[in-house]
């Protein structure tokens, strides 16, 4: 099973902490280093010493980083054009060497709109325009090298683009994820390479997973060809008491931690990894909040991998 490492840097990390957390992973093996494409921290006012760009991040530690795989859960459709994210994208891809992936989502924090001046239109027209952005992205990066692309839809309108600059990989993997019953799985089928349903019980995952499975057959796309991957709030200990001054340290309480995370001792955080693998999940974001707690990623490189292998 695949473990990778998720960031929440809204709610207070600069780029050395993030670069930090990265260089530590890809050393212990980790496949993937992902974080959050927020502006706003959740809970809180301040979040020093502010937010950093997810892209602008990204950009950084193709170059910091030799082998671990990197991207956001998830970006939203609400901050950036389709083109010019396309282009971000495919060259954050080759600062890389091809280890970039894209989430995408609709976007859903109407506060750090607010306070960044971010237009953010009802939901209805933020999936009509995640969807149209799927389409563009998909559009730009497919288009041989010699062509141009055109696009037209209700909110976006490419006319003769060179569809400049191409990624490494082709196309760099996009991932789609949430609770939707229908656009959602019907998206992922069409466009994504992975679905992601984070921080949600077993029986929600179970049907999730179900309905792209059965959004793949609508179009007779191979459902085994989707990766199903699930996110889960980290905390771990090599003894109860090292684990409850870790859900102290995140403001967490620890029976709930249990119950809905990757949590516990080594052996309990094993287990309900394990739950998720054998709902089908072969991939599993681990969100770590205490970044500056980086013995807590070798505990579970040293002690948990190895018990899901």
């Amino acid at each position: 099973m695949d473990l990778r490492i998720f960031t929440e840097p809204q709610q207070g990390a600069s780029y050395d902490d993030l670069l930090a957390v990265a260089h530590r992973a890809e050393q212990l093996g980790f496949d993937g280093f992902f974080r959050s494409d927020h502006y706003l921290k959740m809970g809180g006012v301040s979040g020093l010493p502010g937010p950093t760009d997810a892209w602008l991040t990204l950009a950084a530690l193709a170059r910091d980083t030799s082998r671990i795989r990197l991207g956001t859960l998830v970006t939203s459709a609400t901050f950036r054009l389709p083109g010019p994210l396309a282009i971000s994208v495919a060259q954050v891809d080759q600062m890389s060497g091809g280890r970039v992936e894209l989430g995408l989502g609709a976007g859903w924090f109407n506060d750090e709109h607010k306070a960044y001046g971010i237009p953010f239109p009802p939901v209805r027209e933020r999936f009509d325009r995640f969807t149209e952005q799927l389409e563009i992205i998909s559009g730009l990066w497919a288009t041989p090298a010699d062509e141009t692309f055109s696009f037209t839809g209700d909110h976006y309108t490419l006319t003769d683009s060179p569809a400049l600059p191409k990624p490494v990989q082709s196309p760099p993997p996009i991932i789609i994820g949430g609770q939707g019953q229908t656009r959602t799985p019907a998206l992922a089928a069409r466009h994504a390479a992975e679905f992601n349903v984070a921080f949600q019980p077993i029986d929600i995952v179970t049907r999730q997973f179900r309905r792209v499975s059965q959004a793949c057959a609508a179009i007779a796309r191979d459902p085994a060809s989707i990766r199903r991957s699930v996110g889960l709030v980290l905390c771990c200990g090599g003894t109860d008491d090292e684990f409850q001054r870790r859900a102290a340290a995140i403001g967490r309480d620890p029976e709930e931690l249990r119950e809905n995370g990757a949590a516990g001792t080594v052996e309990e955080t094993a287990a309900a990894i394990i739950k998720y693998r054998d709902a089908g999940a072969t991939r599993v974001y681990l969100q770590v909040l205490d970044l500056a707690d980086l013995d807590h990623l070798d505990l579970v490189a040293e002690e948990i991998a190895p018990l899901l292998a």
